[in-house]
């Protein structure tokens, strides 16, 4: 994401007078870390969770056990959990939720590259995003964090419940 894309985000964001929080898998922090390196951020981000372990997408983001028995830690109901988790937990409109594998092996069958982002804005349902990315491991976290944020761009300028549906997979 650069940091052109970066600061549109937080515009958007500003101008709908939303905030944002995050719960990041295979992105590690990256996502609120890009939001950060923007002036301004301060006004609409609100904080996040790393969790890197599947115990803690649970303990930390509030995603059901029984989502990730059922559908695993890398899914579409997973991310959608942890969107919704993030922006619950940190008091946030907007929550950012992703999983997925960056790589080298498979995890849990699921092939390399595949990324879900989940979001949730105000007055709309969660949603989420399946992507299948290229590159090494560095790439793709780099790939799925501009995803994910130009997601909530496309979310802050839609109007009411128009949010993320040219997305919705």
């Amino acid at each position: 994401m650069s940091a052109d894309g970066a600061t549109e985000v937080v515009a958007a964001l500003r101008e709908r007078g939303w905030t944002v929080a995050t719960a990041e898998s295979l992105t590690a922090g990256l996502v609120a870390a890009t939001l950060a390196d923007v002036p301004g951020a301060s006004a609409v981000l609100r904080g996040g969770v790393v969790v890197y372990a599947t115990e803690l997408k649970h303990s930390l983001a509030d995603v059901p056990v029984e989502v990730l028995e059922t559908h695993g830690a890398v899914s579409a109901d997973t991310a959608r959990a942890l969107a919704v988790g993030a922006a619950r937990r940190c008091g946030a409109d907007v929550g950012i939720g992703l999983t997925g594998v960056a790589g080298p092996d498979r995890q849990e069958g699921v092939a390399v590259g595949t990324v879900h982002v989940g979001i949730c804005v105000p007055d709309r349902q969660p949603w989420s995003v399946e992507l299948a990315l290229s590159g090494d491991r560095r790439e793709i976290r780099e790939r799925a964090c501009g995803a994910a944020l130009a997601l909530v761009t496309d979310a802050a300028r839609a109007s009411g419940t128009d949010a993320g549906e040219g997305w919705q997979r």
